[in-house]
């Protein structure tokens, strides 16, 4: 049986959720991908709490990716993340791609985060 592209990253994700957990320290940055937008949660799996979120949704972030392209909105919300996680008091991370291939617009969140201080 053929999977669907969105089945086939969804086992993926499950795969990787079976050996990646976040804890209050070193919380789980999770990313999702929509065709138009990048949504990034810092997760505390061990409470089950959302500790920060970002996304291309906020107005500030959607002002100031207009006129980029997917790549450079991601960036943004990279920077956004960790300066709200650095305020939240953490400064590392275990980076879960949510079943997405490691280029692209996940690519430029994870290199935008690490460049403004978190730590993988």
């Amino acid at each position: 049986m053929k999977l669907t592209p969105r089945e086939a990253r969804k086992r993926r994700h499950r795969r990787v959720r079976a050996k990646v957990a976040g804890t209050r320290e070193r919380p789980r940055l999770c990313v999702y991908r929509s065709l138009s937008h990048i949504y990034v949660q810092l997760i505390d799996d061990e409470a089950g709490n959302t500790l920060a979120a970002a996304s291309t949704l906020e107005k500030d972030i959607g002002d100031a990716a207009s006129g980029k392209d997917k790549s450079g909105a991601a960036s943004l919300v990279g920077e956004r993340i960790a300066q709200r996680a650095l305020d939240y008091g953490v400064t590392e991370v275990v980076f879960d791609r949510g079943g997405y291939r490691y280029h692209g617009r996940v690519k430029a969140l994870a290199e935008a985060a690490r460049a403004s201080g978190l730590i993988f």
